[in-house]
């Protein structure tokens, strides 16, 4: 299958057919966003299947029947996705959705209510591993060639949903104020207990801390394998193919370090830094171009 019977453009970025449609996005552009809503805003493979395991539990005070009985593609679904017309009338209020959206796509009226959004954010070394793993597996998706001719494709924006770049800034840009919240893919590795409780105070829920410990255990990585409502062991092998790389793969920070050369990294880094050059804000994670130092890259939050 060509990549012209894969992707469809969308402003210019790249979706999967498979799971995206004309009618998907009208849909997506013309829904309405009520107040009490609550979105997560992710570039691919930077948190997204966690926050679906995490939101639900946040918004519900603990209650894990929605994780043990529906697939996290239905209890969260994406925005832009063909699913959402089919189970948005299901959807029990407070409504958690997420979207691969950058900033400006957002429907009309999510910018007109007082939803609010969480916005996830992944060094982008681990987001490119984690994409190239993906596409390997996925067989909606082109499957790459060799690492180094994913990470091309990565940094020029030939990937789903563009540049990972333009998808941050356009989030860390938004004038929403206090309806948003920044996190991080590695503070809520570090941390997630305190990960949570931050969500909860953002969305009031107010909840205690043995919720919060509740919450964290059954959104471990190792949990989150074994459920089948979230490890997409639901989905049959000629859409994933669990077999060349499982979905969930290793869920930890600076995988990137077992897979980038240190000409990779040099290339990588000098890209990525480029393209903030002028930003008022700085991203807290080191992009030195160096090997060493493993573990100590982060620089703030």
């Amino acid at each position: 299958m060509s990549s012209v019977d894969m992707y469809m453009l969308y402003h210019g970025l790249m979706l999967p057919k498979e799971t995206h449609s004309a009618e998907s996005l009208k849909f997506a552009q013309e829904f309405t966003f009520k107040d009490d809503d609550v979105a997560v805003a992710v570039y691919p493979k930077s948190g997204t299947i966690w926050m679906q395991e995490i939101l639900p539990l946040v918004l519900n005070g603990g209650d894990l029947t929605p994780i043990q009985s529906i697939p996290n593609w239905d209890r969260v679904p994406w925005l832009e996705e063909r699913r959402l017309a089919l189970v948005v009338d299901k959807l029990d209020s407070p409504r958690g959705l997420v979207t691969h959206f950058p900033y400006h796509l957002m429907p009309p009226s999510f910018h007109a209510s007082k939803a609010k959004v969480i916005y996830v954010m992944r060094n982008p070394k681990d987001v490119m591993v984690s994409s190239y793993h993906f596409h390997r597996m996925a067989q909606f998706l082109e499957t790459p060639a060799t690492l180094d001719d994913f990470m091309e494709k990565f940094l020029e924006g030939k990937v789903l949903f563009g540049k990972w770049t333009d998808h941050m800034k356009s989030w860390r840009g938004s004038d929403l104020g206090d309806r948003i919240m920044h996190i991080t893919y590695e503070e809520m590795v570090q941390d997630l207990p305190a990960a949570l409780r931050r969500m909860s105070d953002f969305l009031g829920r107010n909840l205690s801390e043995e919720v919060i410990q509740k919450i964290a255990e059954h959104c471990s990585f190792e949990t989150m394998k074994n459920n089948n409502m979230s490890n997409f062991s639901l989905v049959p092998k000629m859409y994933m193919n669990s077999d060349t790389s499982p979905f969930l793969r290793k869920g930890i920070v600076g995988d990137w370090k077992n897979h980038f050369s240190p000409k990779q990294l040099n290339r990588f880094t000098s890209v990525i830094c480029k393209e903030m050059e002028g930003e008022i804000f700085s991203l807290p994670w080191s992009m030195d171009s160096s090997l060493t130092g493993a573990e100590g890259e982060k620089l703030e939050i």
